[in-house]
């Protein structure tokens, strides 16, 4: 009998310390597994995975790419613009930890309704995620690296951090990479001189940078879109009384 009971708590030791180990072995390659981004915190990023598939897409047609982006620190760009990023691709980044979970499940639920990936609900982490080590193409699997790579920007950067580097590298047109060359390109003018409709344009191009042109005369749609976001700058007491 004793010996039967030994043989149990030994069967029942052994599993739980192989359990232990397979967890173990699973948190260890998911650590392993996650880029290194702690030279992030001081270091600026000098290319992204949006960027070698811009250059890769371009050189398959036989054509020369010409990549545009030039770095500029977070207070050197008009507040504007990164009050009109905030409104209108990402209200809680501040209150987050990298990932809107509520926003996230109602993209969910509206996805499974529609039978597609309509909706992606990124944060402002995720968009530079996806940016930095990732791709476009949409899938369940990328969009689950997205989000563990976003939690693992939010521990490891201040949130100041991360807006600068989305500012600075997100794709605005054809090789037009951040803030500064996309006011430069648009508007002749740089990112720290933007007006706030100017700002509210370059932001209202960001879901389509290939298909809508900031300096030009926007569609309806888009015209709405400009409306909300300097209307809910507005709002937010983001605009001075002069500029109401």
């Amino acid at each position: 009998m004793m010996a039967a009971k030994a043989s149990v708590t030994a069967r029942t030791f052994m599993a739980c310390a192989a359990s232990i180990a397979a967890c173990a072995a699973l948190m260890s390659a998911y650590w392993l597994w996650l880029p290194d981004v702690s030279e992030l915190k001081s270091e600026n990023p000098k290319t992204t995975k949006y960027m070698e598939l811009y250059v890769r897409r371009i050189l398959l047609r036989g054509g020369k790419p010409m990549v545009s982006m030039r770095w500029t620190p977070l207070e050197e760009m008009s507040p504007y613009l990164r009050r009109a990023v905030l409104v209108a691709e990402d209200d809680s980044f501040y209150s987050h930890r990298g990932v809107d979970w509520a926003s996230l499940k109602q993209a969910m639920g509206y996805n499974i309704r529609r039978r597609k990936l309509a909706r992606g609900a990124s944060t402002i982490t995720q968009q530079v995620a996806r940016n930095l080590f990732l791709s476009p193409r949409r899938s369940p699997a990328r969009k689950l690296r997205e989000l563990l790579i976003a939690r693992h920007l939010d521990r490891s950067l201040d949130k100041d951090r991360i807006l600068e580097i989305y500012l600075n590298i997100v794709e605005w047109g054809e090789g037009i990479f951040g803030a500064e060359a996309a006011s430069l390109a648009y508007f002749e003018k740089h990112a720290a001189e933007l007006t706030p409709e100017e700002a509210v344009a370059l932001v209202a191009a960001l879901p389509s940078p290939y298909r809508l042109h900031p300096s030009r005369s926007p569609d309806p749609v888009t015209l709405k879109k400009i409306g909300v976001y300097l209307e809910r700058m507005r709002a937010r007491g983001y605009l001075p009384r002069a500029e109401r």
